[in-house]
């Protein structure tokens, strides 16, 4: 059996009994979980040849980590924060850019060349090398962000920890979300998506693809490399019909011209507000 399977039954074994956190063996299996997530060497959710899969167990992790932490007083320069969680420290050595009064907390991993402006890196979140994370934007607890991602002003990524087995919002490599665009509910970003400036998407809303002769509707999920922008779609209710929102795939991004190129094109052509 290998390290990573003793710990993550120790973990679970503690999840399913919460007694077992008398024992020092099992409250040092969730401080391990946590200092392996702090340093990216686990993760919460990973992509495979057949898509993305979730480490339930290192969401136990996080969840029995709040229980047997305490409360305590942090000073930084002139802030106070009086919470459970440390922020994350050795953010020089890491290579990573966090501007005052931006918080990465302990327990997330920022790859190397990532900046966070003054925005929120959660617990149990992951952002990739060369990411932007814009002023005000928020990485929800365990959300995955690729790498060369931007997240335009005041985007919100929702966090999920509860149940363990839920799948978190994922955004993958190089894709764009625009200033104001809200995701939640494990919503799944593809690679080099465009979303627009106050795209909101959860798990029900329609994601309608406008751009054939018959409209194609997904439903948490974004094509990759699909342009998104926010839309209106009547229904039915028993007091008469009304719009509700949805979101509508515009176009695409051009597989032959370089990313930065083709997304400078895909806003223009499609005049998408950022």
């Amino acid at each position: 059996m290998s390290s990573i399977e003793n710990l993550s039954q120790r973990v679970s074994a503690a999840f399913a009994d919460r007694a077992k956190l008398k024992e020092a063996e099992y409250v040092a299996a969730v401080r391990e979980t946590l200092a392996l997530l702090d340093a990216g060497d686990v993760r919460v959710a990973e992509k495979g040849p057949g898509g993305w899969t979730v480490n339930a167990w290192v969401k136990e992790a996080i969840l029995l980590f709040f229980g047997i932490s305490e409360m305590k007083v942090m000073e930084v320069g002139p802030f106070e924060f009086f919470d459970k969680i440390p922020l994350k420290k050795g953010l020089e050595a890491a290579g990573v850019r966090v501007v005052p009064p931006g918080v990465v907390r302990y327990g997330a991993f920022v790859e190397r060349g990532a900046v966070v402006m003054p925005g929120y890196v959660n617990i149990g979140a992951r952002v990739g090398a060369g990411t932007m994370v814009d002023t005000w934007a928020t990485v929800g607890s365990c959300a995955q962000v690729g790498r060369d991602v931007h997240l335009s002003g005041g985007v919100g990524l929702g966090g999920v920890l509860e149940p363990p087995t839920a799948s978190p919002v994922i955004i993958e490599d190089r894709a764009f979300i625009g200033s104001r665009c809200i995701v939640v509910e494990g919503v799944v970003v593809e690679e080099e998506a465009v979303l627009g400036a106050n795209v909101v998407l959860t798990a029900s809303t329609p994601i309608i693809d406008v751009t054939g002769p018959e409209e194609k509707v997904y439903k948490g999920r974004v094509p990759a490399r699909s342009v998104v922008i926010p839309g209106m779609k009547e229904k039915q209710f028993p007091a008469g019909r009304y719009m509700t929102p949805c979101a509508l795939i515009i176009g695409q991004r051009k597989e032959s011209t370089d990313k930065k190129t083709s997304l400078n094109a895909a806003l223009r052509d499609f005049a998408v507000p950022v």
